[in-house]
């Protein structure tokens, strides 16, 4: 509760949230980012009610308990207080006494914000949703190569940074290097953004530590990317069986969420940074539902694996690849 009345976050609004009473509740804590705005409550009909919400009071229902005598109004607040984390009375409008009075009796926090009910809930929706977000931390570095966020993984020395340095000076972007943290959001998207304190900065064992945006300007880096494809780099085995089709589909599991993901051996002579660029096109190829390995090996009269040894779901979201040699500014 408390981190949430400090987020810079909540500054926007014109007075932020005024606490009325309750400040003995301060420390309890919001766990769900969903809002609940629950008329019925007030009626008696406490069902469905999470306590670790926050709870608004709109027009609506203040209107329901000014038709009420002060005492009754204090009791049917009474019940629907206790044990609240937090109630939010919208429109900059003063409640009823008795509800003040059941607030600071039973220690529940209670403020007021101007703002009308549908956009307060939107505002506190988007704050919660950025703050109680599931989150994980990922050894690997996030590119951004031709919109599509490309998380290259690999044991350390195999040459991610000197991987993601040349995409760079291909003009694609940089997110995160080393350390990425990831987030999720829904519907089933996760994203990735660099530690606070490596932010903009690389490592390349030679050179030690670049700063990405002073030596290529603004242009070079993004804050933070919707993790779109996997890639991981793998030191060239003879004996290993690599995917030389690209028919059947592998997946990382981030948060709950299935990213594609490829495995690249990596072995003298192969220019990875182009590699990268190719599989970043192929993967906004199959966005728009163009399969080149699918359609060669129908054209071959064999039947394609792509539906039953597909193990990612396709995303919705449709793309066109940039023409050949274009190149980001």
């Amino acid at each position: 509760m408390e981190q949430l009345l400090g987020d810079p976050a909540l500054r926007l609004w014109r007075q932020g949230l005024v606490l009325l009473a309750g400040a003995a509740g301060l420390a309890r804590r919001i766990t769900h980012r969903r809002i609940q705005k629950s008329g019925l409550a007030l009626a008696g009909h406490l069902h469905g009610v999470v306590a670790t919400r926050v709870q608004i009071l709109g027009e609506t229902e203040l209107s329901y308990l000014q038709g009420l005598s002060e005492a009754e109004q204090g009791r049917r607040a009474a019940r629907f207080f206790e044990g609240l984390s937090m109630v939010v009375v919208t429109r900059g409008e003063r409640p009823p006494q008795g509800v003040v009075d059941a607030a600071e009796a039973l220690g529940t926090p209670l403020f007021s914000c101007e703002e009308r009910s549908s956009k307060a809930i939107a505002k506190i929706h988007e704050l919660l949703d950025e703050r109680l977000a599931p989150r994980t931390r990922i050894h690997g570095v996030l590119v951004d190569v031709f919109e599509v966020g490309v998380l290259l993984l690999g044991q350390s020395g195999i040459g991610k940074s000197e991987c993601a340095l040349e995409l760079v000076m291909h003009g694609h972007r940089l997110v995160a290097d080393d350390v990425v943290e990831c987030d999720y959001r829904p519907p089933g998207m996760v994203f990735g953004a660099a530690n606070e304190r490596l932010r903009n900065h690389m490592e390349v064992r030679g050179l030690g530590i670049l700063d990405i945006r002073d030596l290529f300007g603004v242009t070079a880096i993004r804050e933070r990317k919707r993790i779109d494809l996997v890639i991981q780099l793998a030191l060239w085995d003879p004996s290993a069986a690599y995917d030389r089709l690209g028919v059947e589909r592998s997946a990382r599991e981030i948060l709950g969420v299935r990213v594609p993901e490829l495995v690249l051996p990596v072995r003298p002579g192969r220019n990875m940074s182009s590699i990268v660029e190719i599989a970043a096109r192929s993967e906004l190829l199959r966005r728009a539902g163009r399969d080149p390995a699918a359609r060669f090996l129908a054209q071959l009269g064999e039947p394609s694996s792509a539906g039953a040894g597909e193990r990612v779901s396709q995303s919705t979201e449709s793309a066109v690849p940039p023409p050949v040699g274009w190149r980001p500014r």
